[in-house]
């Protein structure tokens, strides 16, 4: 007969099939996620606030993900000043080339599509608003507050009135952007005119007025109106026409991952600045105190972490130089104390290069003056403590090594003419000095030569010198 299981090995067992019966559930939920098994079932993601990297990432995961569910339509819903020109290009890139047909809606009412978002708009499939939305100022953030515009900023009016670039940069970069939206506005068969002065021009439009000018193609009231709307739409994909069938659709909502999450707090450029000071003034500490260990993995992880979401940010690299001119002279500070003049020289730097590391004008995305202010003060006050500490350091007796020795005072072993044996600090030395000196005598170190001492007779210590070990001659 068998013997009988024990307890714990039938627990084993059953915590083991658990265990697989688990992994087979989450590879088939992730396998076949519960909005793709049904077909019939479109795509909406939520584009709300400034575009930035985060935004790029949480979209192109979004249509990867539909893609590969096979979804029949994608809905982006639209409420954005606008954002940054290398986010801006990914997703439309993300657009261009997604195998679903990609429907961009203004909405809520109140909401926007300015700036990147009206490239967004003319990149997609179909562009439809919400009542009371409007769309346009697509010009350059870096240019739309150099000068007022003229009264009659028209593409038609005389060219004496229309605004026009203040330099050659201003130039390169409003051409630049003309031809990229009229070419996503000839893609799309939409109004290139009203895109070349919603750039030159700053104009924009309602969404009544966006319908009738031909830069979208529906104004809808909600989702459902914008589905009913949709059914029988014929749009071009790869080449080829296909029809919209869109009346039976669910609509399921695909929210920002973790990774979408952490992306956009770490894309803040003030918790990528903190996390930068916090990963340099970690690793200082740990090279003051090396073994201390938690400063240092700390200060590693958050350094890297704040520089992959500078890399992530649009950053002016004189702004980068002078940042890190600023670590270098703190550092400095901390292993060779100047007095504070590394220091102060650190923090100048610094406190410059976070003020243009970050280039946009965009206020979504530049740092806030309180965490500059934090951070000087904070670095300000570190390198007065450093400086402090120098000083300090610089003023106590030395305890050890050759500079030790001198002024100690020490009891004569053994004389014979001008040499002999001291016993000093508790060790027996060769020493030379005055031929008055005799065994017993209190002398004091006056020079250090290699291995031997030059004393001279301590006339002011008036207490009984210890008396040496007893000790043979060399």
């Amino acid at each position: 007969m068998a013997p009988r299981a024990s307890s714990a090995e039938l627990w084993i067992k059953w915590f083991t099939a658990g265990l697989w019966t688990a992994l087979v559930l989450a590879l088939l939920v992730i396998a076949n996620p519960a909005w793709a098994q049904d077909r019939r079932s479109a795509v909406v993601l939520e584009v709300e606030g400034a575009i930035g990297p985060a935004t790029a990432d949480y979209i192109a995961q979004g249509l990867t993900q539909a893609a590969e569910a096979d979804a029949p339509l994608v809905i982006l819903r639209v409420d954005t000043p606008g954002g940054l020109d290398t986010s801006m290009r990914e997703i439309i890139r993300e657009i261009l080339r997604s195998p679903a047909p990609v429907v961009t809606y203004v909405s809520p009412s109140g909401a926007r599509a300015a700036s990147a978002g009206a490239y967004i708009l003319y990149a997609s499939h179909v562009a439809a608003m919400t009542p009371g939305t409007n769309v346009g100022a697509a010009t350059p953030v870096q240019l739309g507050g150099a000068s007022p515009l003229p009264e009659d900023s028209s593409p038609g009016a005389p060219e004496d009135q229309r605004q026009s670039p203040a330099n050659a940069s201003e130039a390169k970069a409003v051409n630049d952007a003309v031809a990229y939206i009229r070419s996503l506005a000839e893609l799309r068969g939409r109004n290139a005119d009203w895109a070349e002065a919603a750039v030159r021009t700053a104009d924009s439009l309602s969404a009544d007025a966006a319908l009738e000018s031909g830069v979208i193609e529906i104004v809808a009231r909600d989702t459902h109106d914008l589905l009913a709307q949709l059914d029988g739409w014929t749009v071009t994909m790869d080449g080829m026409e296909r029809t919209l069938e869109t009346s039976q659709l669910d609509l399921v909502h695909l929210d920002p991952n973790w990774r979408t999450q952490l992306l956009a707090a770490i894309t803040d450029p003030n918790i990528a600045l903190i996390l930068m000071m916090v990963g340099i003034y970690g690793l200082m500490f740990e090279f003051m105190n090396p073994g201390a260990l938690y400063p240092g993995t700390i200060g590693a992880i958050c350094l890297l972490v704040g520089l992959y979401a500078l890399a992530a940010l649009p950053v002016n690299y004189a702004g980068v130089a002078l940042i890190v001119l600023g670590i270098a002279l703190l550092t400095g500070e901390a292993f060779a104390p100047s007095f504070g003049i590394l220091g102060i020289g650190g923090l100048v730097a610094l406190v410059l290069g976070t003020t243009i590391v970050i280039d946009s004008d965009l206020p979504q995305f530049q740092l806030a003056w309180p965490v500059i202010a934090g951070v000087a003060l904070f670095s300000l006050a570190a390198t007065a403590l450093i400086a402090r500490l120098a000083v300090k350091s610089h003023r106590l007796k030395v305890t050890s090594g050759r500079e030790a020795l001198l002024e100690m005072e020490g009891v004569v072993v053994d004389w014979k003419g001008r040499r002999g044996h001291v016993f000093v600090n508790g060790e027996r030395w060769r020493a030379s000095g005055v031929d008055s000196l005799a065994a017993g005598d209190a002398v004091r170190v006056v020079a250090v030569h290699g291995l031997t001492l030059e004393v001279e007779p301590d006339t002011g210590n008036d207490r009984h010198p210890t008396r040496p070990p007893q000790t043979t001659e060399d």
